[in-house]
């Protein structure tokens, strides 16, 4: 027989009509038989069945009182009572005390049969309700992902659904966010601080998990990340991973500290639900931010423009003034840019500044913001950057552009170079605004010196304007 077969114990004094009643429901499941009420009831505290099928009158513990320990104890337990007695009275209190039915003796095979077949398919019927029933509310406890419009609020949110279904304590979320920038994240849920910081130096400095790897819910006990997670202190006996996914290529895993978990069908059904409303959420957030991204990127270069630069200076003035932290700003024009529109045309001129943001972005670290300012200038802002390491930084980009060849489209090779302006917090203005304006003049400075070169704010002269 298969372990998935329904489990029916028979409870009778009398071999013989234990014997009688075991044949009677033979195929129907995988059936044990107890002489005593005792025993039949430490039986079904420690395993309980399908269905239990006893006798009324028994020595020791009746049929009635085994009923009410069961009822007590293990309700989800279908209850069929065998009489010999002809009144209806013990028929009566055996349904009002919650047997599920009751057949006198003699007990007639396929009445037997029927009434059992009736009870299983009440408790599949129960079990599926109340399946749907947490199906329902799951689903419903997912609704708050549909709020999220940041894409890591997502992993945190997810995570603590999949614990609140499993009733487990511990667990953690490692997601990487989709382009532009691809950088990673962690939230931990019953760490303490120490665990947690070892924790996200190995996930997201060291790399220690390889995000792509699962594709679907699984349970470990052993392996890799479990190795890693024990070599940083943190003690784990197994782990449920949950994949989530979105084509945007942001994607992450969340792992429960549980053993065995997700091998209970019906939970790992609830985790496949919070699963699909995670990844169902993150693509809507990522689709929202975007479109809000589109908002903030220039059409020719696409990079940042100048809207978008506007509010980024602001929060870094904010936050250098707050914790001292230097800031400084990279102002960039082209010297002679309109030369190229006039002689091959606008199409070129603009295939010749996607070209040129290309290498500012190779010249910035990825903390840095790059912008298109307007026609052929540009703006850098260098966070956590003090004037000598501008100047430097600048200087570095006025170099490149005056090495490389930008091609026409006639096959020619185009020269360029630029002019640039550097200011600092502090130094040169304590505004956005005021630092814009202080780089904007360096970098006129720097034309009316000759061009293709790089000025300091802190050069500028009384009435310090130049040529374009």
């Amino acid at each position: 027989m298969h372990s998935d077969q329904p489990r029916i114990y028979l409870v009778d004094d009398s071999r013989l009509d234990r014997e009688l009643l075991a044949g009677a429901l033979d195929g129907l499941g995988r059936i044990q038989s107890f002489e005593d009420a005792e025993a039949a009831l430490s039986a079904v505290l420690e395993d309980p069945p399908d269905v239990l099928i006893t006798d009324h009158v028994m020595p020791g513990m009746s049929g009635t009182d085994l009923l009410a320990r069961v009822r007590g104890e293990r309700p989800e337990v279908e209850v069929i009572l065998v009489t010999g007695v002809a009144s209806v009275e013990p028929a009566i209190a055996a349904l009002r005390a919650g047997a599920s039915d009751y057949i006198r003796k003699p007990v007639e095979p396929e009445t037997l049969r029927h009434t059992v077949q009736q009870a299983l398919l009440r408790k599949r019927l129960i079990a599926e309700n109340e399946r749907l029933q947490e199906g329902l509310r799951v689903a419903e406890s997912c609704r708050v992902l549909a709020s999220c419009l940041e894409p890591g609020e997502v992993y945190p949110l997810a995570l603590d659904l999949l614990l609140g279904i499993a009733g487990l304590p511990c667990g953690l979320a490692v997601f990487r966010r989709a382009a532009p920038v691809q950088n990673y994240g962690v939230a931990f849920r019953g760490f303490d601080e120490e665990a947690s910081r070892r924790l996200r130096h190995w996930l997201v400095e060291e790399k220690g998990v390889d995000l792509d790897a699962l594709e679907s819910i699984t349970a470990l006990d052993r392996g890799p990340v479990i190795d890693g997670m024990r070599e940083v202190g943190v003690d784990v006996d197994g782990l449920v991973a949950v994949p989530i996914r979105s084509a945007g290529g942001g994607g992450g895993v969340l792992w429960l500290m549980g053993r065995d978990t997700s091998r209970d069908g019906l939970l790992a059904g609830r985790f496949d639900t919070v699963r699909e409303y995670a990844e169902l959420a993150l693509g809507n957030a990522e689709r929202y931010l975007q479109a809000k991204d589109r908002a903030f990127v220039d059409d020719v270069t696409e990079i940042y423009n100048a809207r978008y630069l506007h509010s980024a200076l602001e929060n870094e003035v904010q936050r250098a003034a707050r914790y001292g932290n230097a800031l400084s700003v990279v102002f960039l024009d082209l010297d002679r840019f309109k030369a190229v529109n006039d002689r091959h045309g606008h199409l070129v001129g603009s295939q010749t500044l996607r070209c040129l943001a290309q290498m500012l972005l190779e010249c910035v670290r990825q903390v840095d913001t790059l912008a298109r300012y307007g026609g052929d200038e540009f703006t850098v802002l260098l966070a956590d950057t003090d004037h000598a390491a501008a100047m430097a930084v600048a200087e570095r980009v006025r170099a490149s552009v005056e090495a490389h060849a930008f091609e026409a489209a006639d096959g020619s090779l185009l020269r360029l170079t630029v002019s640039a302006g550097v200011a600092s917090f502090g130094l040169h203005g304590e505004s956005g605004e005021g630092l814009l304006d202080a780089a904007d003049q360096a970098m006129y400075r720097a034309k009316s010196q000759g061009r293709n070169r790089v000025c300091s704010a802190g050069e500028i002269d009384e009435g310090g304007a130049g040529a374009v």
